[in-house]
């Protein structure tokens, strides 16, 4: 009978001092059972994988998708968004509230979940609503790893900003921000000043701006004002109110700063950057793409602004802000972008856009693995649990091809939105294979674990 059921021989592991010489990570059950130089002792397992000359990392972790699952899962829902995860090399992923019914109680937090525990292929959480203050003790005793609020309510559609969702109110903002501070998970806030934001929607309409282009630089009115002053906003109120604030999209050199002086005055905030960030937010690299690629575009100074936060550790986590619509819904875009939903497919691709991001040298692989895994696990209680390779961890790891290349091509696009905004790039490094629990879940591009074996993954105990 073998030691071990799986064992991962030879690669270079990641740790937090850096990537080892060739180690074997050896797994019973579920867990990281132990850690070892490679060539020292023969390996005995059911099955051995060879990752030589290869990296080897922890699964990454997604805080911030839209799994679409339910009400929208014409778009996309949780056994697709978890099969190109897992193809991905993401591990565990987290879902939003603007689903419908929207998750604001504890019964449809309940619902969604025995609902997605059937049918994910990775381990997965969700983020619900905190706008129902007198329930946010009780979901969070249910396992929520933290709460989402919109500052934002979309004007000329429907979705994906919700009515009902949005909280724009300071004394609504303060009494969510009291309430699940008490729980001592992290509040999610979308940024958003909807006041600016409605001048200029008003100037854009008045002038008859609506196409593309003119959407995705819109916010580049008032240079960014309409998320430096929801940041702005957030920081001040939980200066005085006090409690884990976890600040969402990143977007101007202005936002970055302020995060990084409210960390120095010790605050307890983190902040987050998204795929389309720092990979879709130059027009003259997805104006070909259009509609499919927009989320919105950056000025040059805010996107090296910022490279430089997560490099000096002002951001902390990536979130994908997985967003897929079907090409029907995009298609209209081209006319009036401000009618035609946002956002981009990310779960398959943002691991292999960060890996080339690393070999043009916009990011250190030491800082790829913290913003994609270590620092999710830390800020929403899943550390050490997940985000690490250590003994006794969830054998949650990416083996790596580093110097491999991949053509993006929308034959291989997992997502229901039937493609992705990357269509054509050659990137440079490469998920060859994904293990969750000491499962392989996805293997050179293909996945190999069925719906349901993905679980709930909750706050683990203090």
């Amino acid at each position: 009978m073998s030691s071990f059921d799986l064992a991962i021989v030879g690669g270079s592991v990641w740790t937090t001092g850096g990537f080892t010489d060739p180690t074997d990570i050896l797994i019973r059950g579920e867990k990281i059972a132990e850690l070892r130089p490679s060539g020292n002792d023969p390996v005995e397992a059911s099955e051995v994988v060879d990752a030589a000359g290869r990296l080897v990392i922890p699964g990454f972790i997604d805080t911030h998708s839209h799994h679409r699952d339910p009400g929208f899962t014409h778009k996309e829902d949780i056994t697709s968004a978890t099969r190109g995860a897992a193809v991905g090399g993401v591990t565990t992923t987290v879902g939003m509230p603007n689903v419908n019914p929207p998750t604001t109680t504890p019964e449809r937090y309940r619902a969604l979940i025995e609902d997605q525990s059937r049918r994910a292929v990775v381990d997965f959480n969700h983020n619900p609503s905190p706008t129902n203050v007198e329930m946010v003790t009780e979901m969070a005793e249910m396992g929520a790893l933290g709460f989402k609020v919109f500052m934002v309510v979309d004007a000329a559609r429907s979705y994906p900003h919700m009515p009902g969702l949005g909280v724009h109110k300071h004394d609504d903002l303060v009494r969510i921000m009291e309430a699940v501070a008490d729980t001592g998970r992290p509040l999610m806030v979308h940024p958003n000043d909807q006041a600016v934001l409605g001048l200029i929607e008003h100037a854009h309409f008045e002038a008859g701006k609506m196409d593309p282009e003119s959407y995705a630089k819109a916010e580049w009115m008032y240079d960014g004002t309409v998320w430096n002053s929801g940041v702005a906003t957030l920081i001040e109120l939980n200066h005085g109110v006090g409690g884990p604030l976890h600040v969402l999209h990143m977007m101007s050199d202005r936002t970055v700063e302020l995060i990084r002086r409210a960390k120095a005055d010790g605050q307890d905030i983190t902040s987050e950057v998204n795929a389309f960030g720092l990979f879709h937010s130059d027009w003259d690299e997805i104006a070909h793409m259009g509609p499919l690629a927009i989320g919105r575009c950056l000025k040059p100074e805010w996107r090296e602004a910022l490279w430089e936060g997560i490099a000096d550790g002002t951001i902390d986590v990536l979130g994908t802000d997985h967003a897929p619509h079907t090409l029907e819904e995009k298609a209209g875009g081209w006319d009036n972008m401000w009618a035609t939903p946002t956002g981009t497919p990310q779960l398959q691709h943002y691991l292999m856009k960060l890996l080339d991001a690393s070999h043009q040298g916009l990011i250190s692989l030491d800082n790829v693995v913290r913003i994609g895994a270590f620092n999710p696990a830390r800020r929403f209680g899943l550390y050490p649990r997940k985000g690490t390779v250590e003994v006794g961890s969830d054998a949650d790891l990416v083996v790596i091809d580093y110097h491999a290349e991949h053509t993006i091509t929308r034959d291989e696009v997992i997502s229901k939105a039937g493609y992705s905004g990357y269509e054509g790039q050659t990137l440079k490094g490469v998920p060859v294979l994904t293990t969750v629990r000491g499962r392989i879940v996805a293997r050179d591009g293909a996945v190999t674990a069925e719906p349901g074996y993905g679980q709930l993954v909750t706050p683990v105990p203090a």
